[in-house]
């Protein structure tokens, strides 16, 4: 039952946000103040630590997607020190072509994710799956949160 609840906000979650831009080429961006935002609203159940541009381009592995870290000219990350798999990240790219290589970058990070945890930490399992990765622009936008109805609302807000 919670793996549908989770798999159904995050269909909801997903929808909302696609919903949200205009034409093609009016899609707003990812704002990096979002990370935050969903933070302050509970999105997520401990405090998380703040990463850097550059260990932000090495986790995600950036460079296994043809990417430079000139590339990555912006970003905001909070990722869980150990007790959680629980993170949301923005990153904002040179371009479009690049962010939608940062967005398949973080669905193989998550996949990865999934399988190193599976027995590591099978509680956190469910928020992996559940775990939300969107390019708009030149952002790429990671949520694997405890509260996606919270992180939804900073997003929004």
């Amino acid at each position: 039952m919670k793996k549908i609840v989770s798999l159904v906000l995050a269909l909801v979650l997903t929808l909302a946000l696609t919903a949200c831009g205009g034409g093609e080429s009016e899609q707003s961006a990812y704002s990096p103040d979002q990370v935050q935002a969903m933070a302050d609203a509970g999105a997520f159940s401990e405090t998380l630590e703040e990463l850097d541009g550059d260990t932000a381009f090495a986790l995600y592995r950036l460079a296994d997607y043809g990417l430079s870290r000139e590339d990555l000219t912006d970003c905001a990350v909070l990722r869980s020190s150990g007790a959680t798999c629980e993170e949301g990240a923005v990153l904002v790219f040179a371009g479009e072509d690049q962010a939608d290589q940062g967005r398949k970058a973080l669905e193989s990070y998550v996949q990865n994710q999934i399988t190193s945890n599976r027995d590591y930490r099978p509680a956190e399992i469910p928020k992996l799956e559940s775990a939300l990765v969107s390019c708009q622009g030149n952002t790429v936008l990671l949520v694997v949160a405890n509260d996606y109805e919270a992180a939804q609302g900073a997003l929004e807000g």
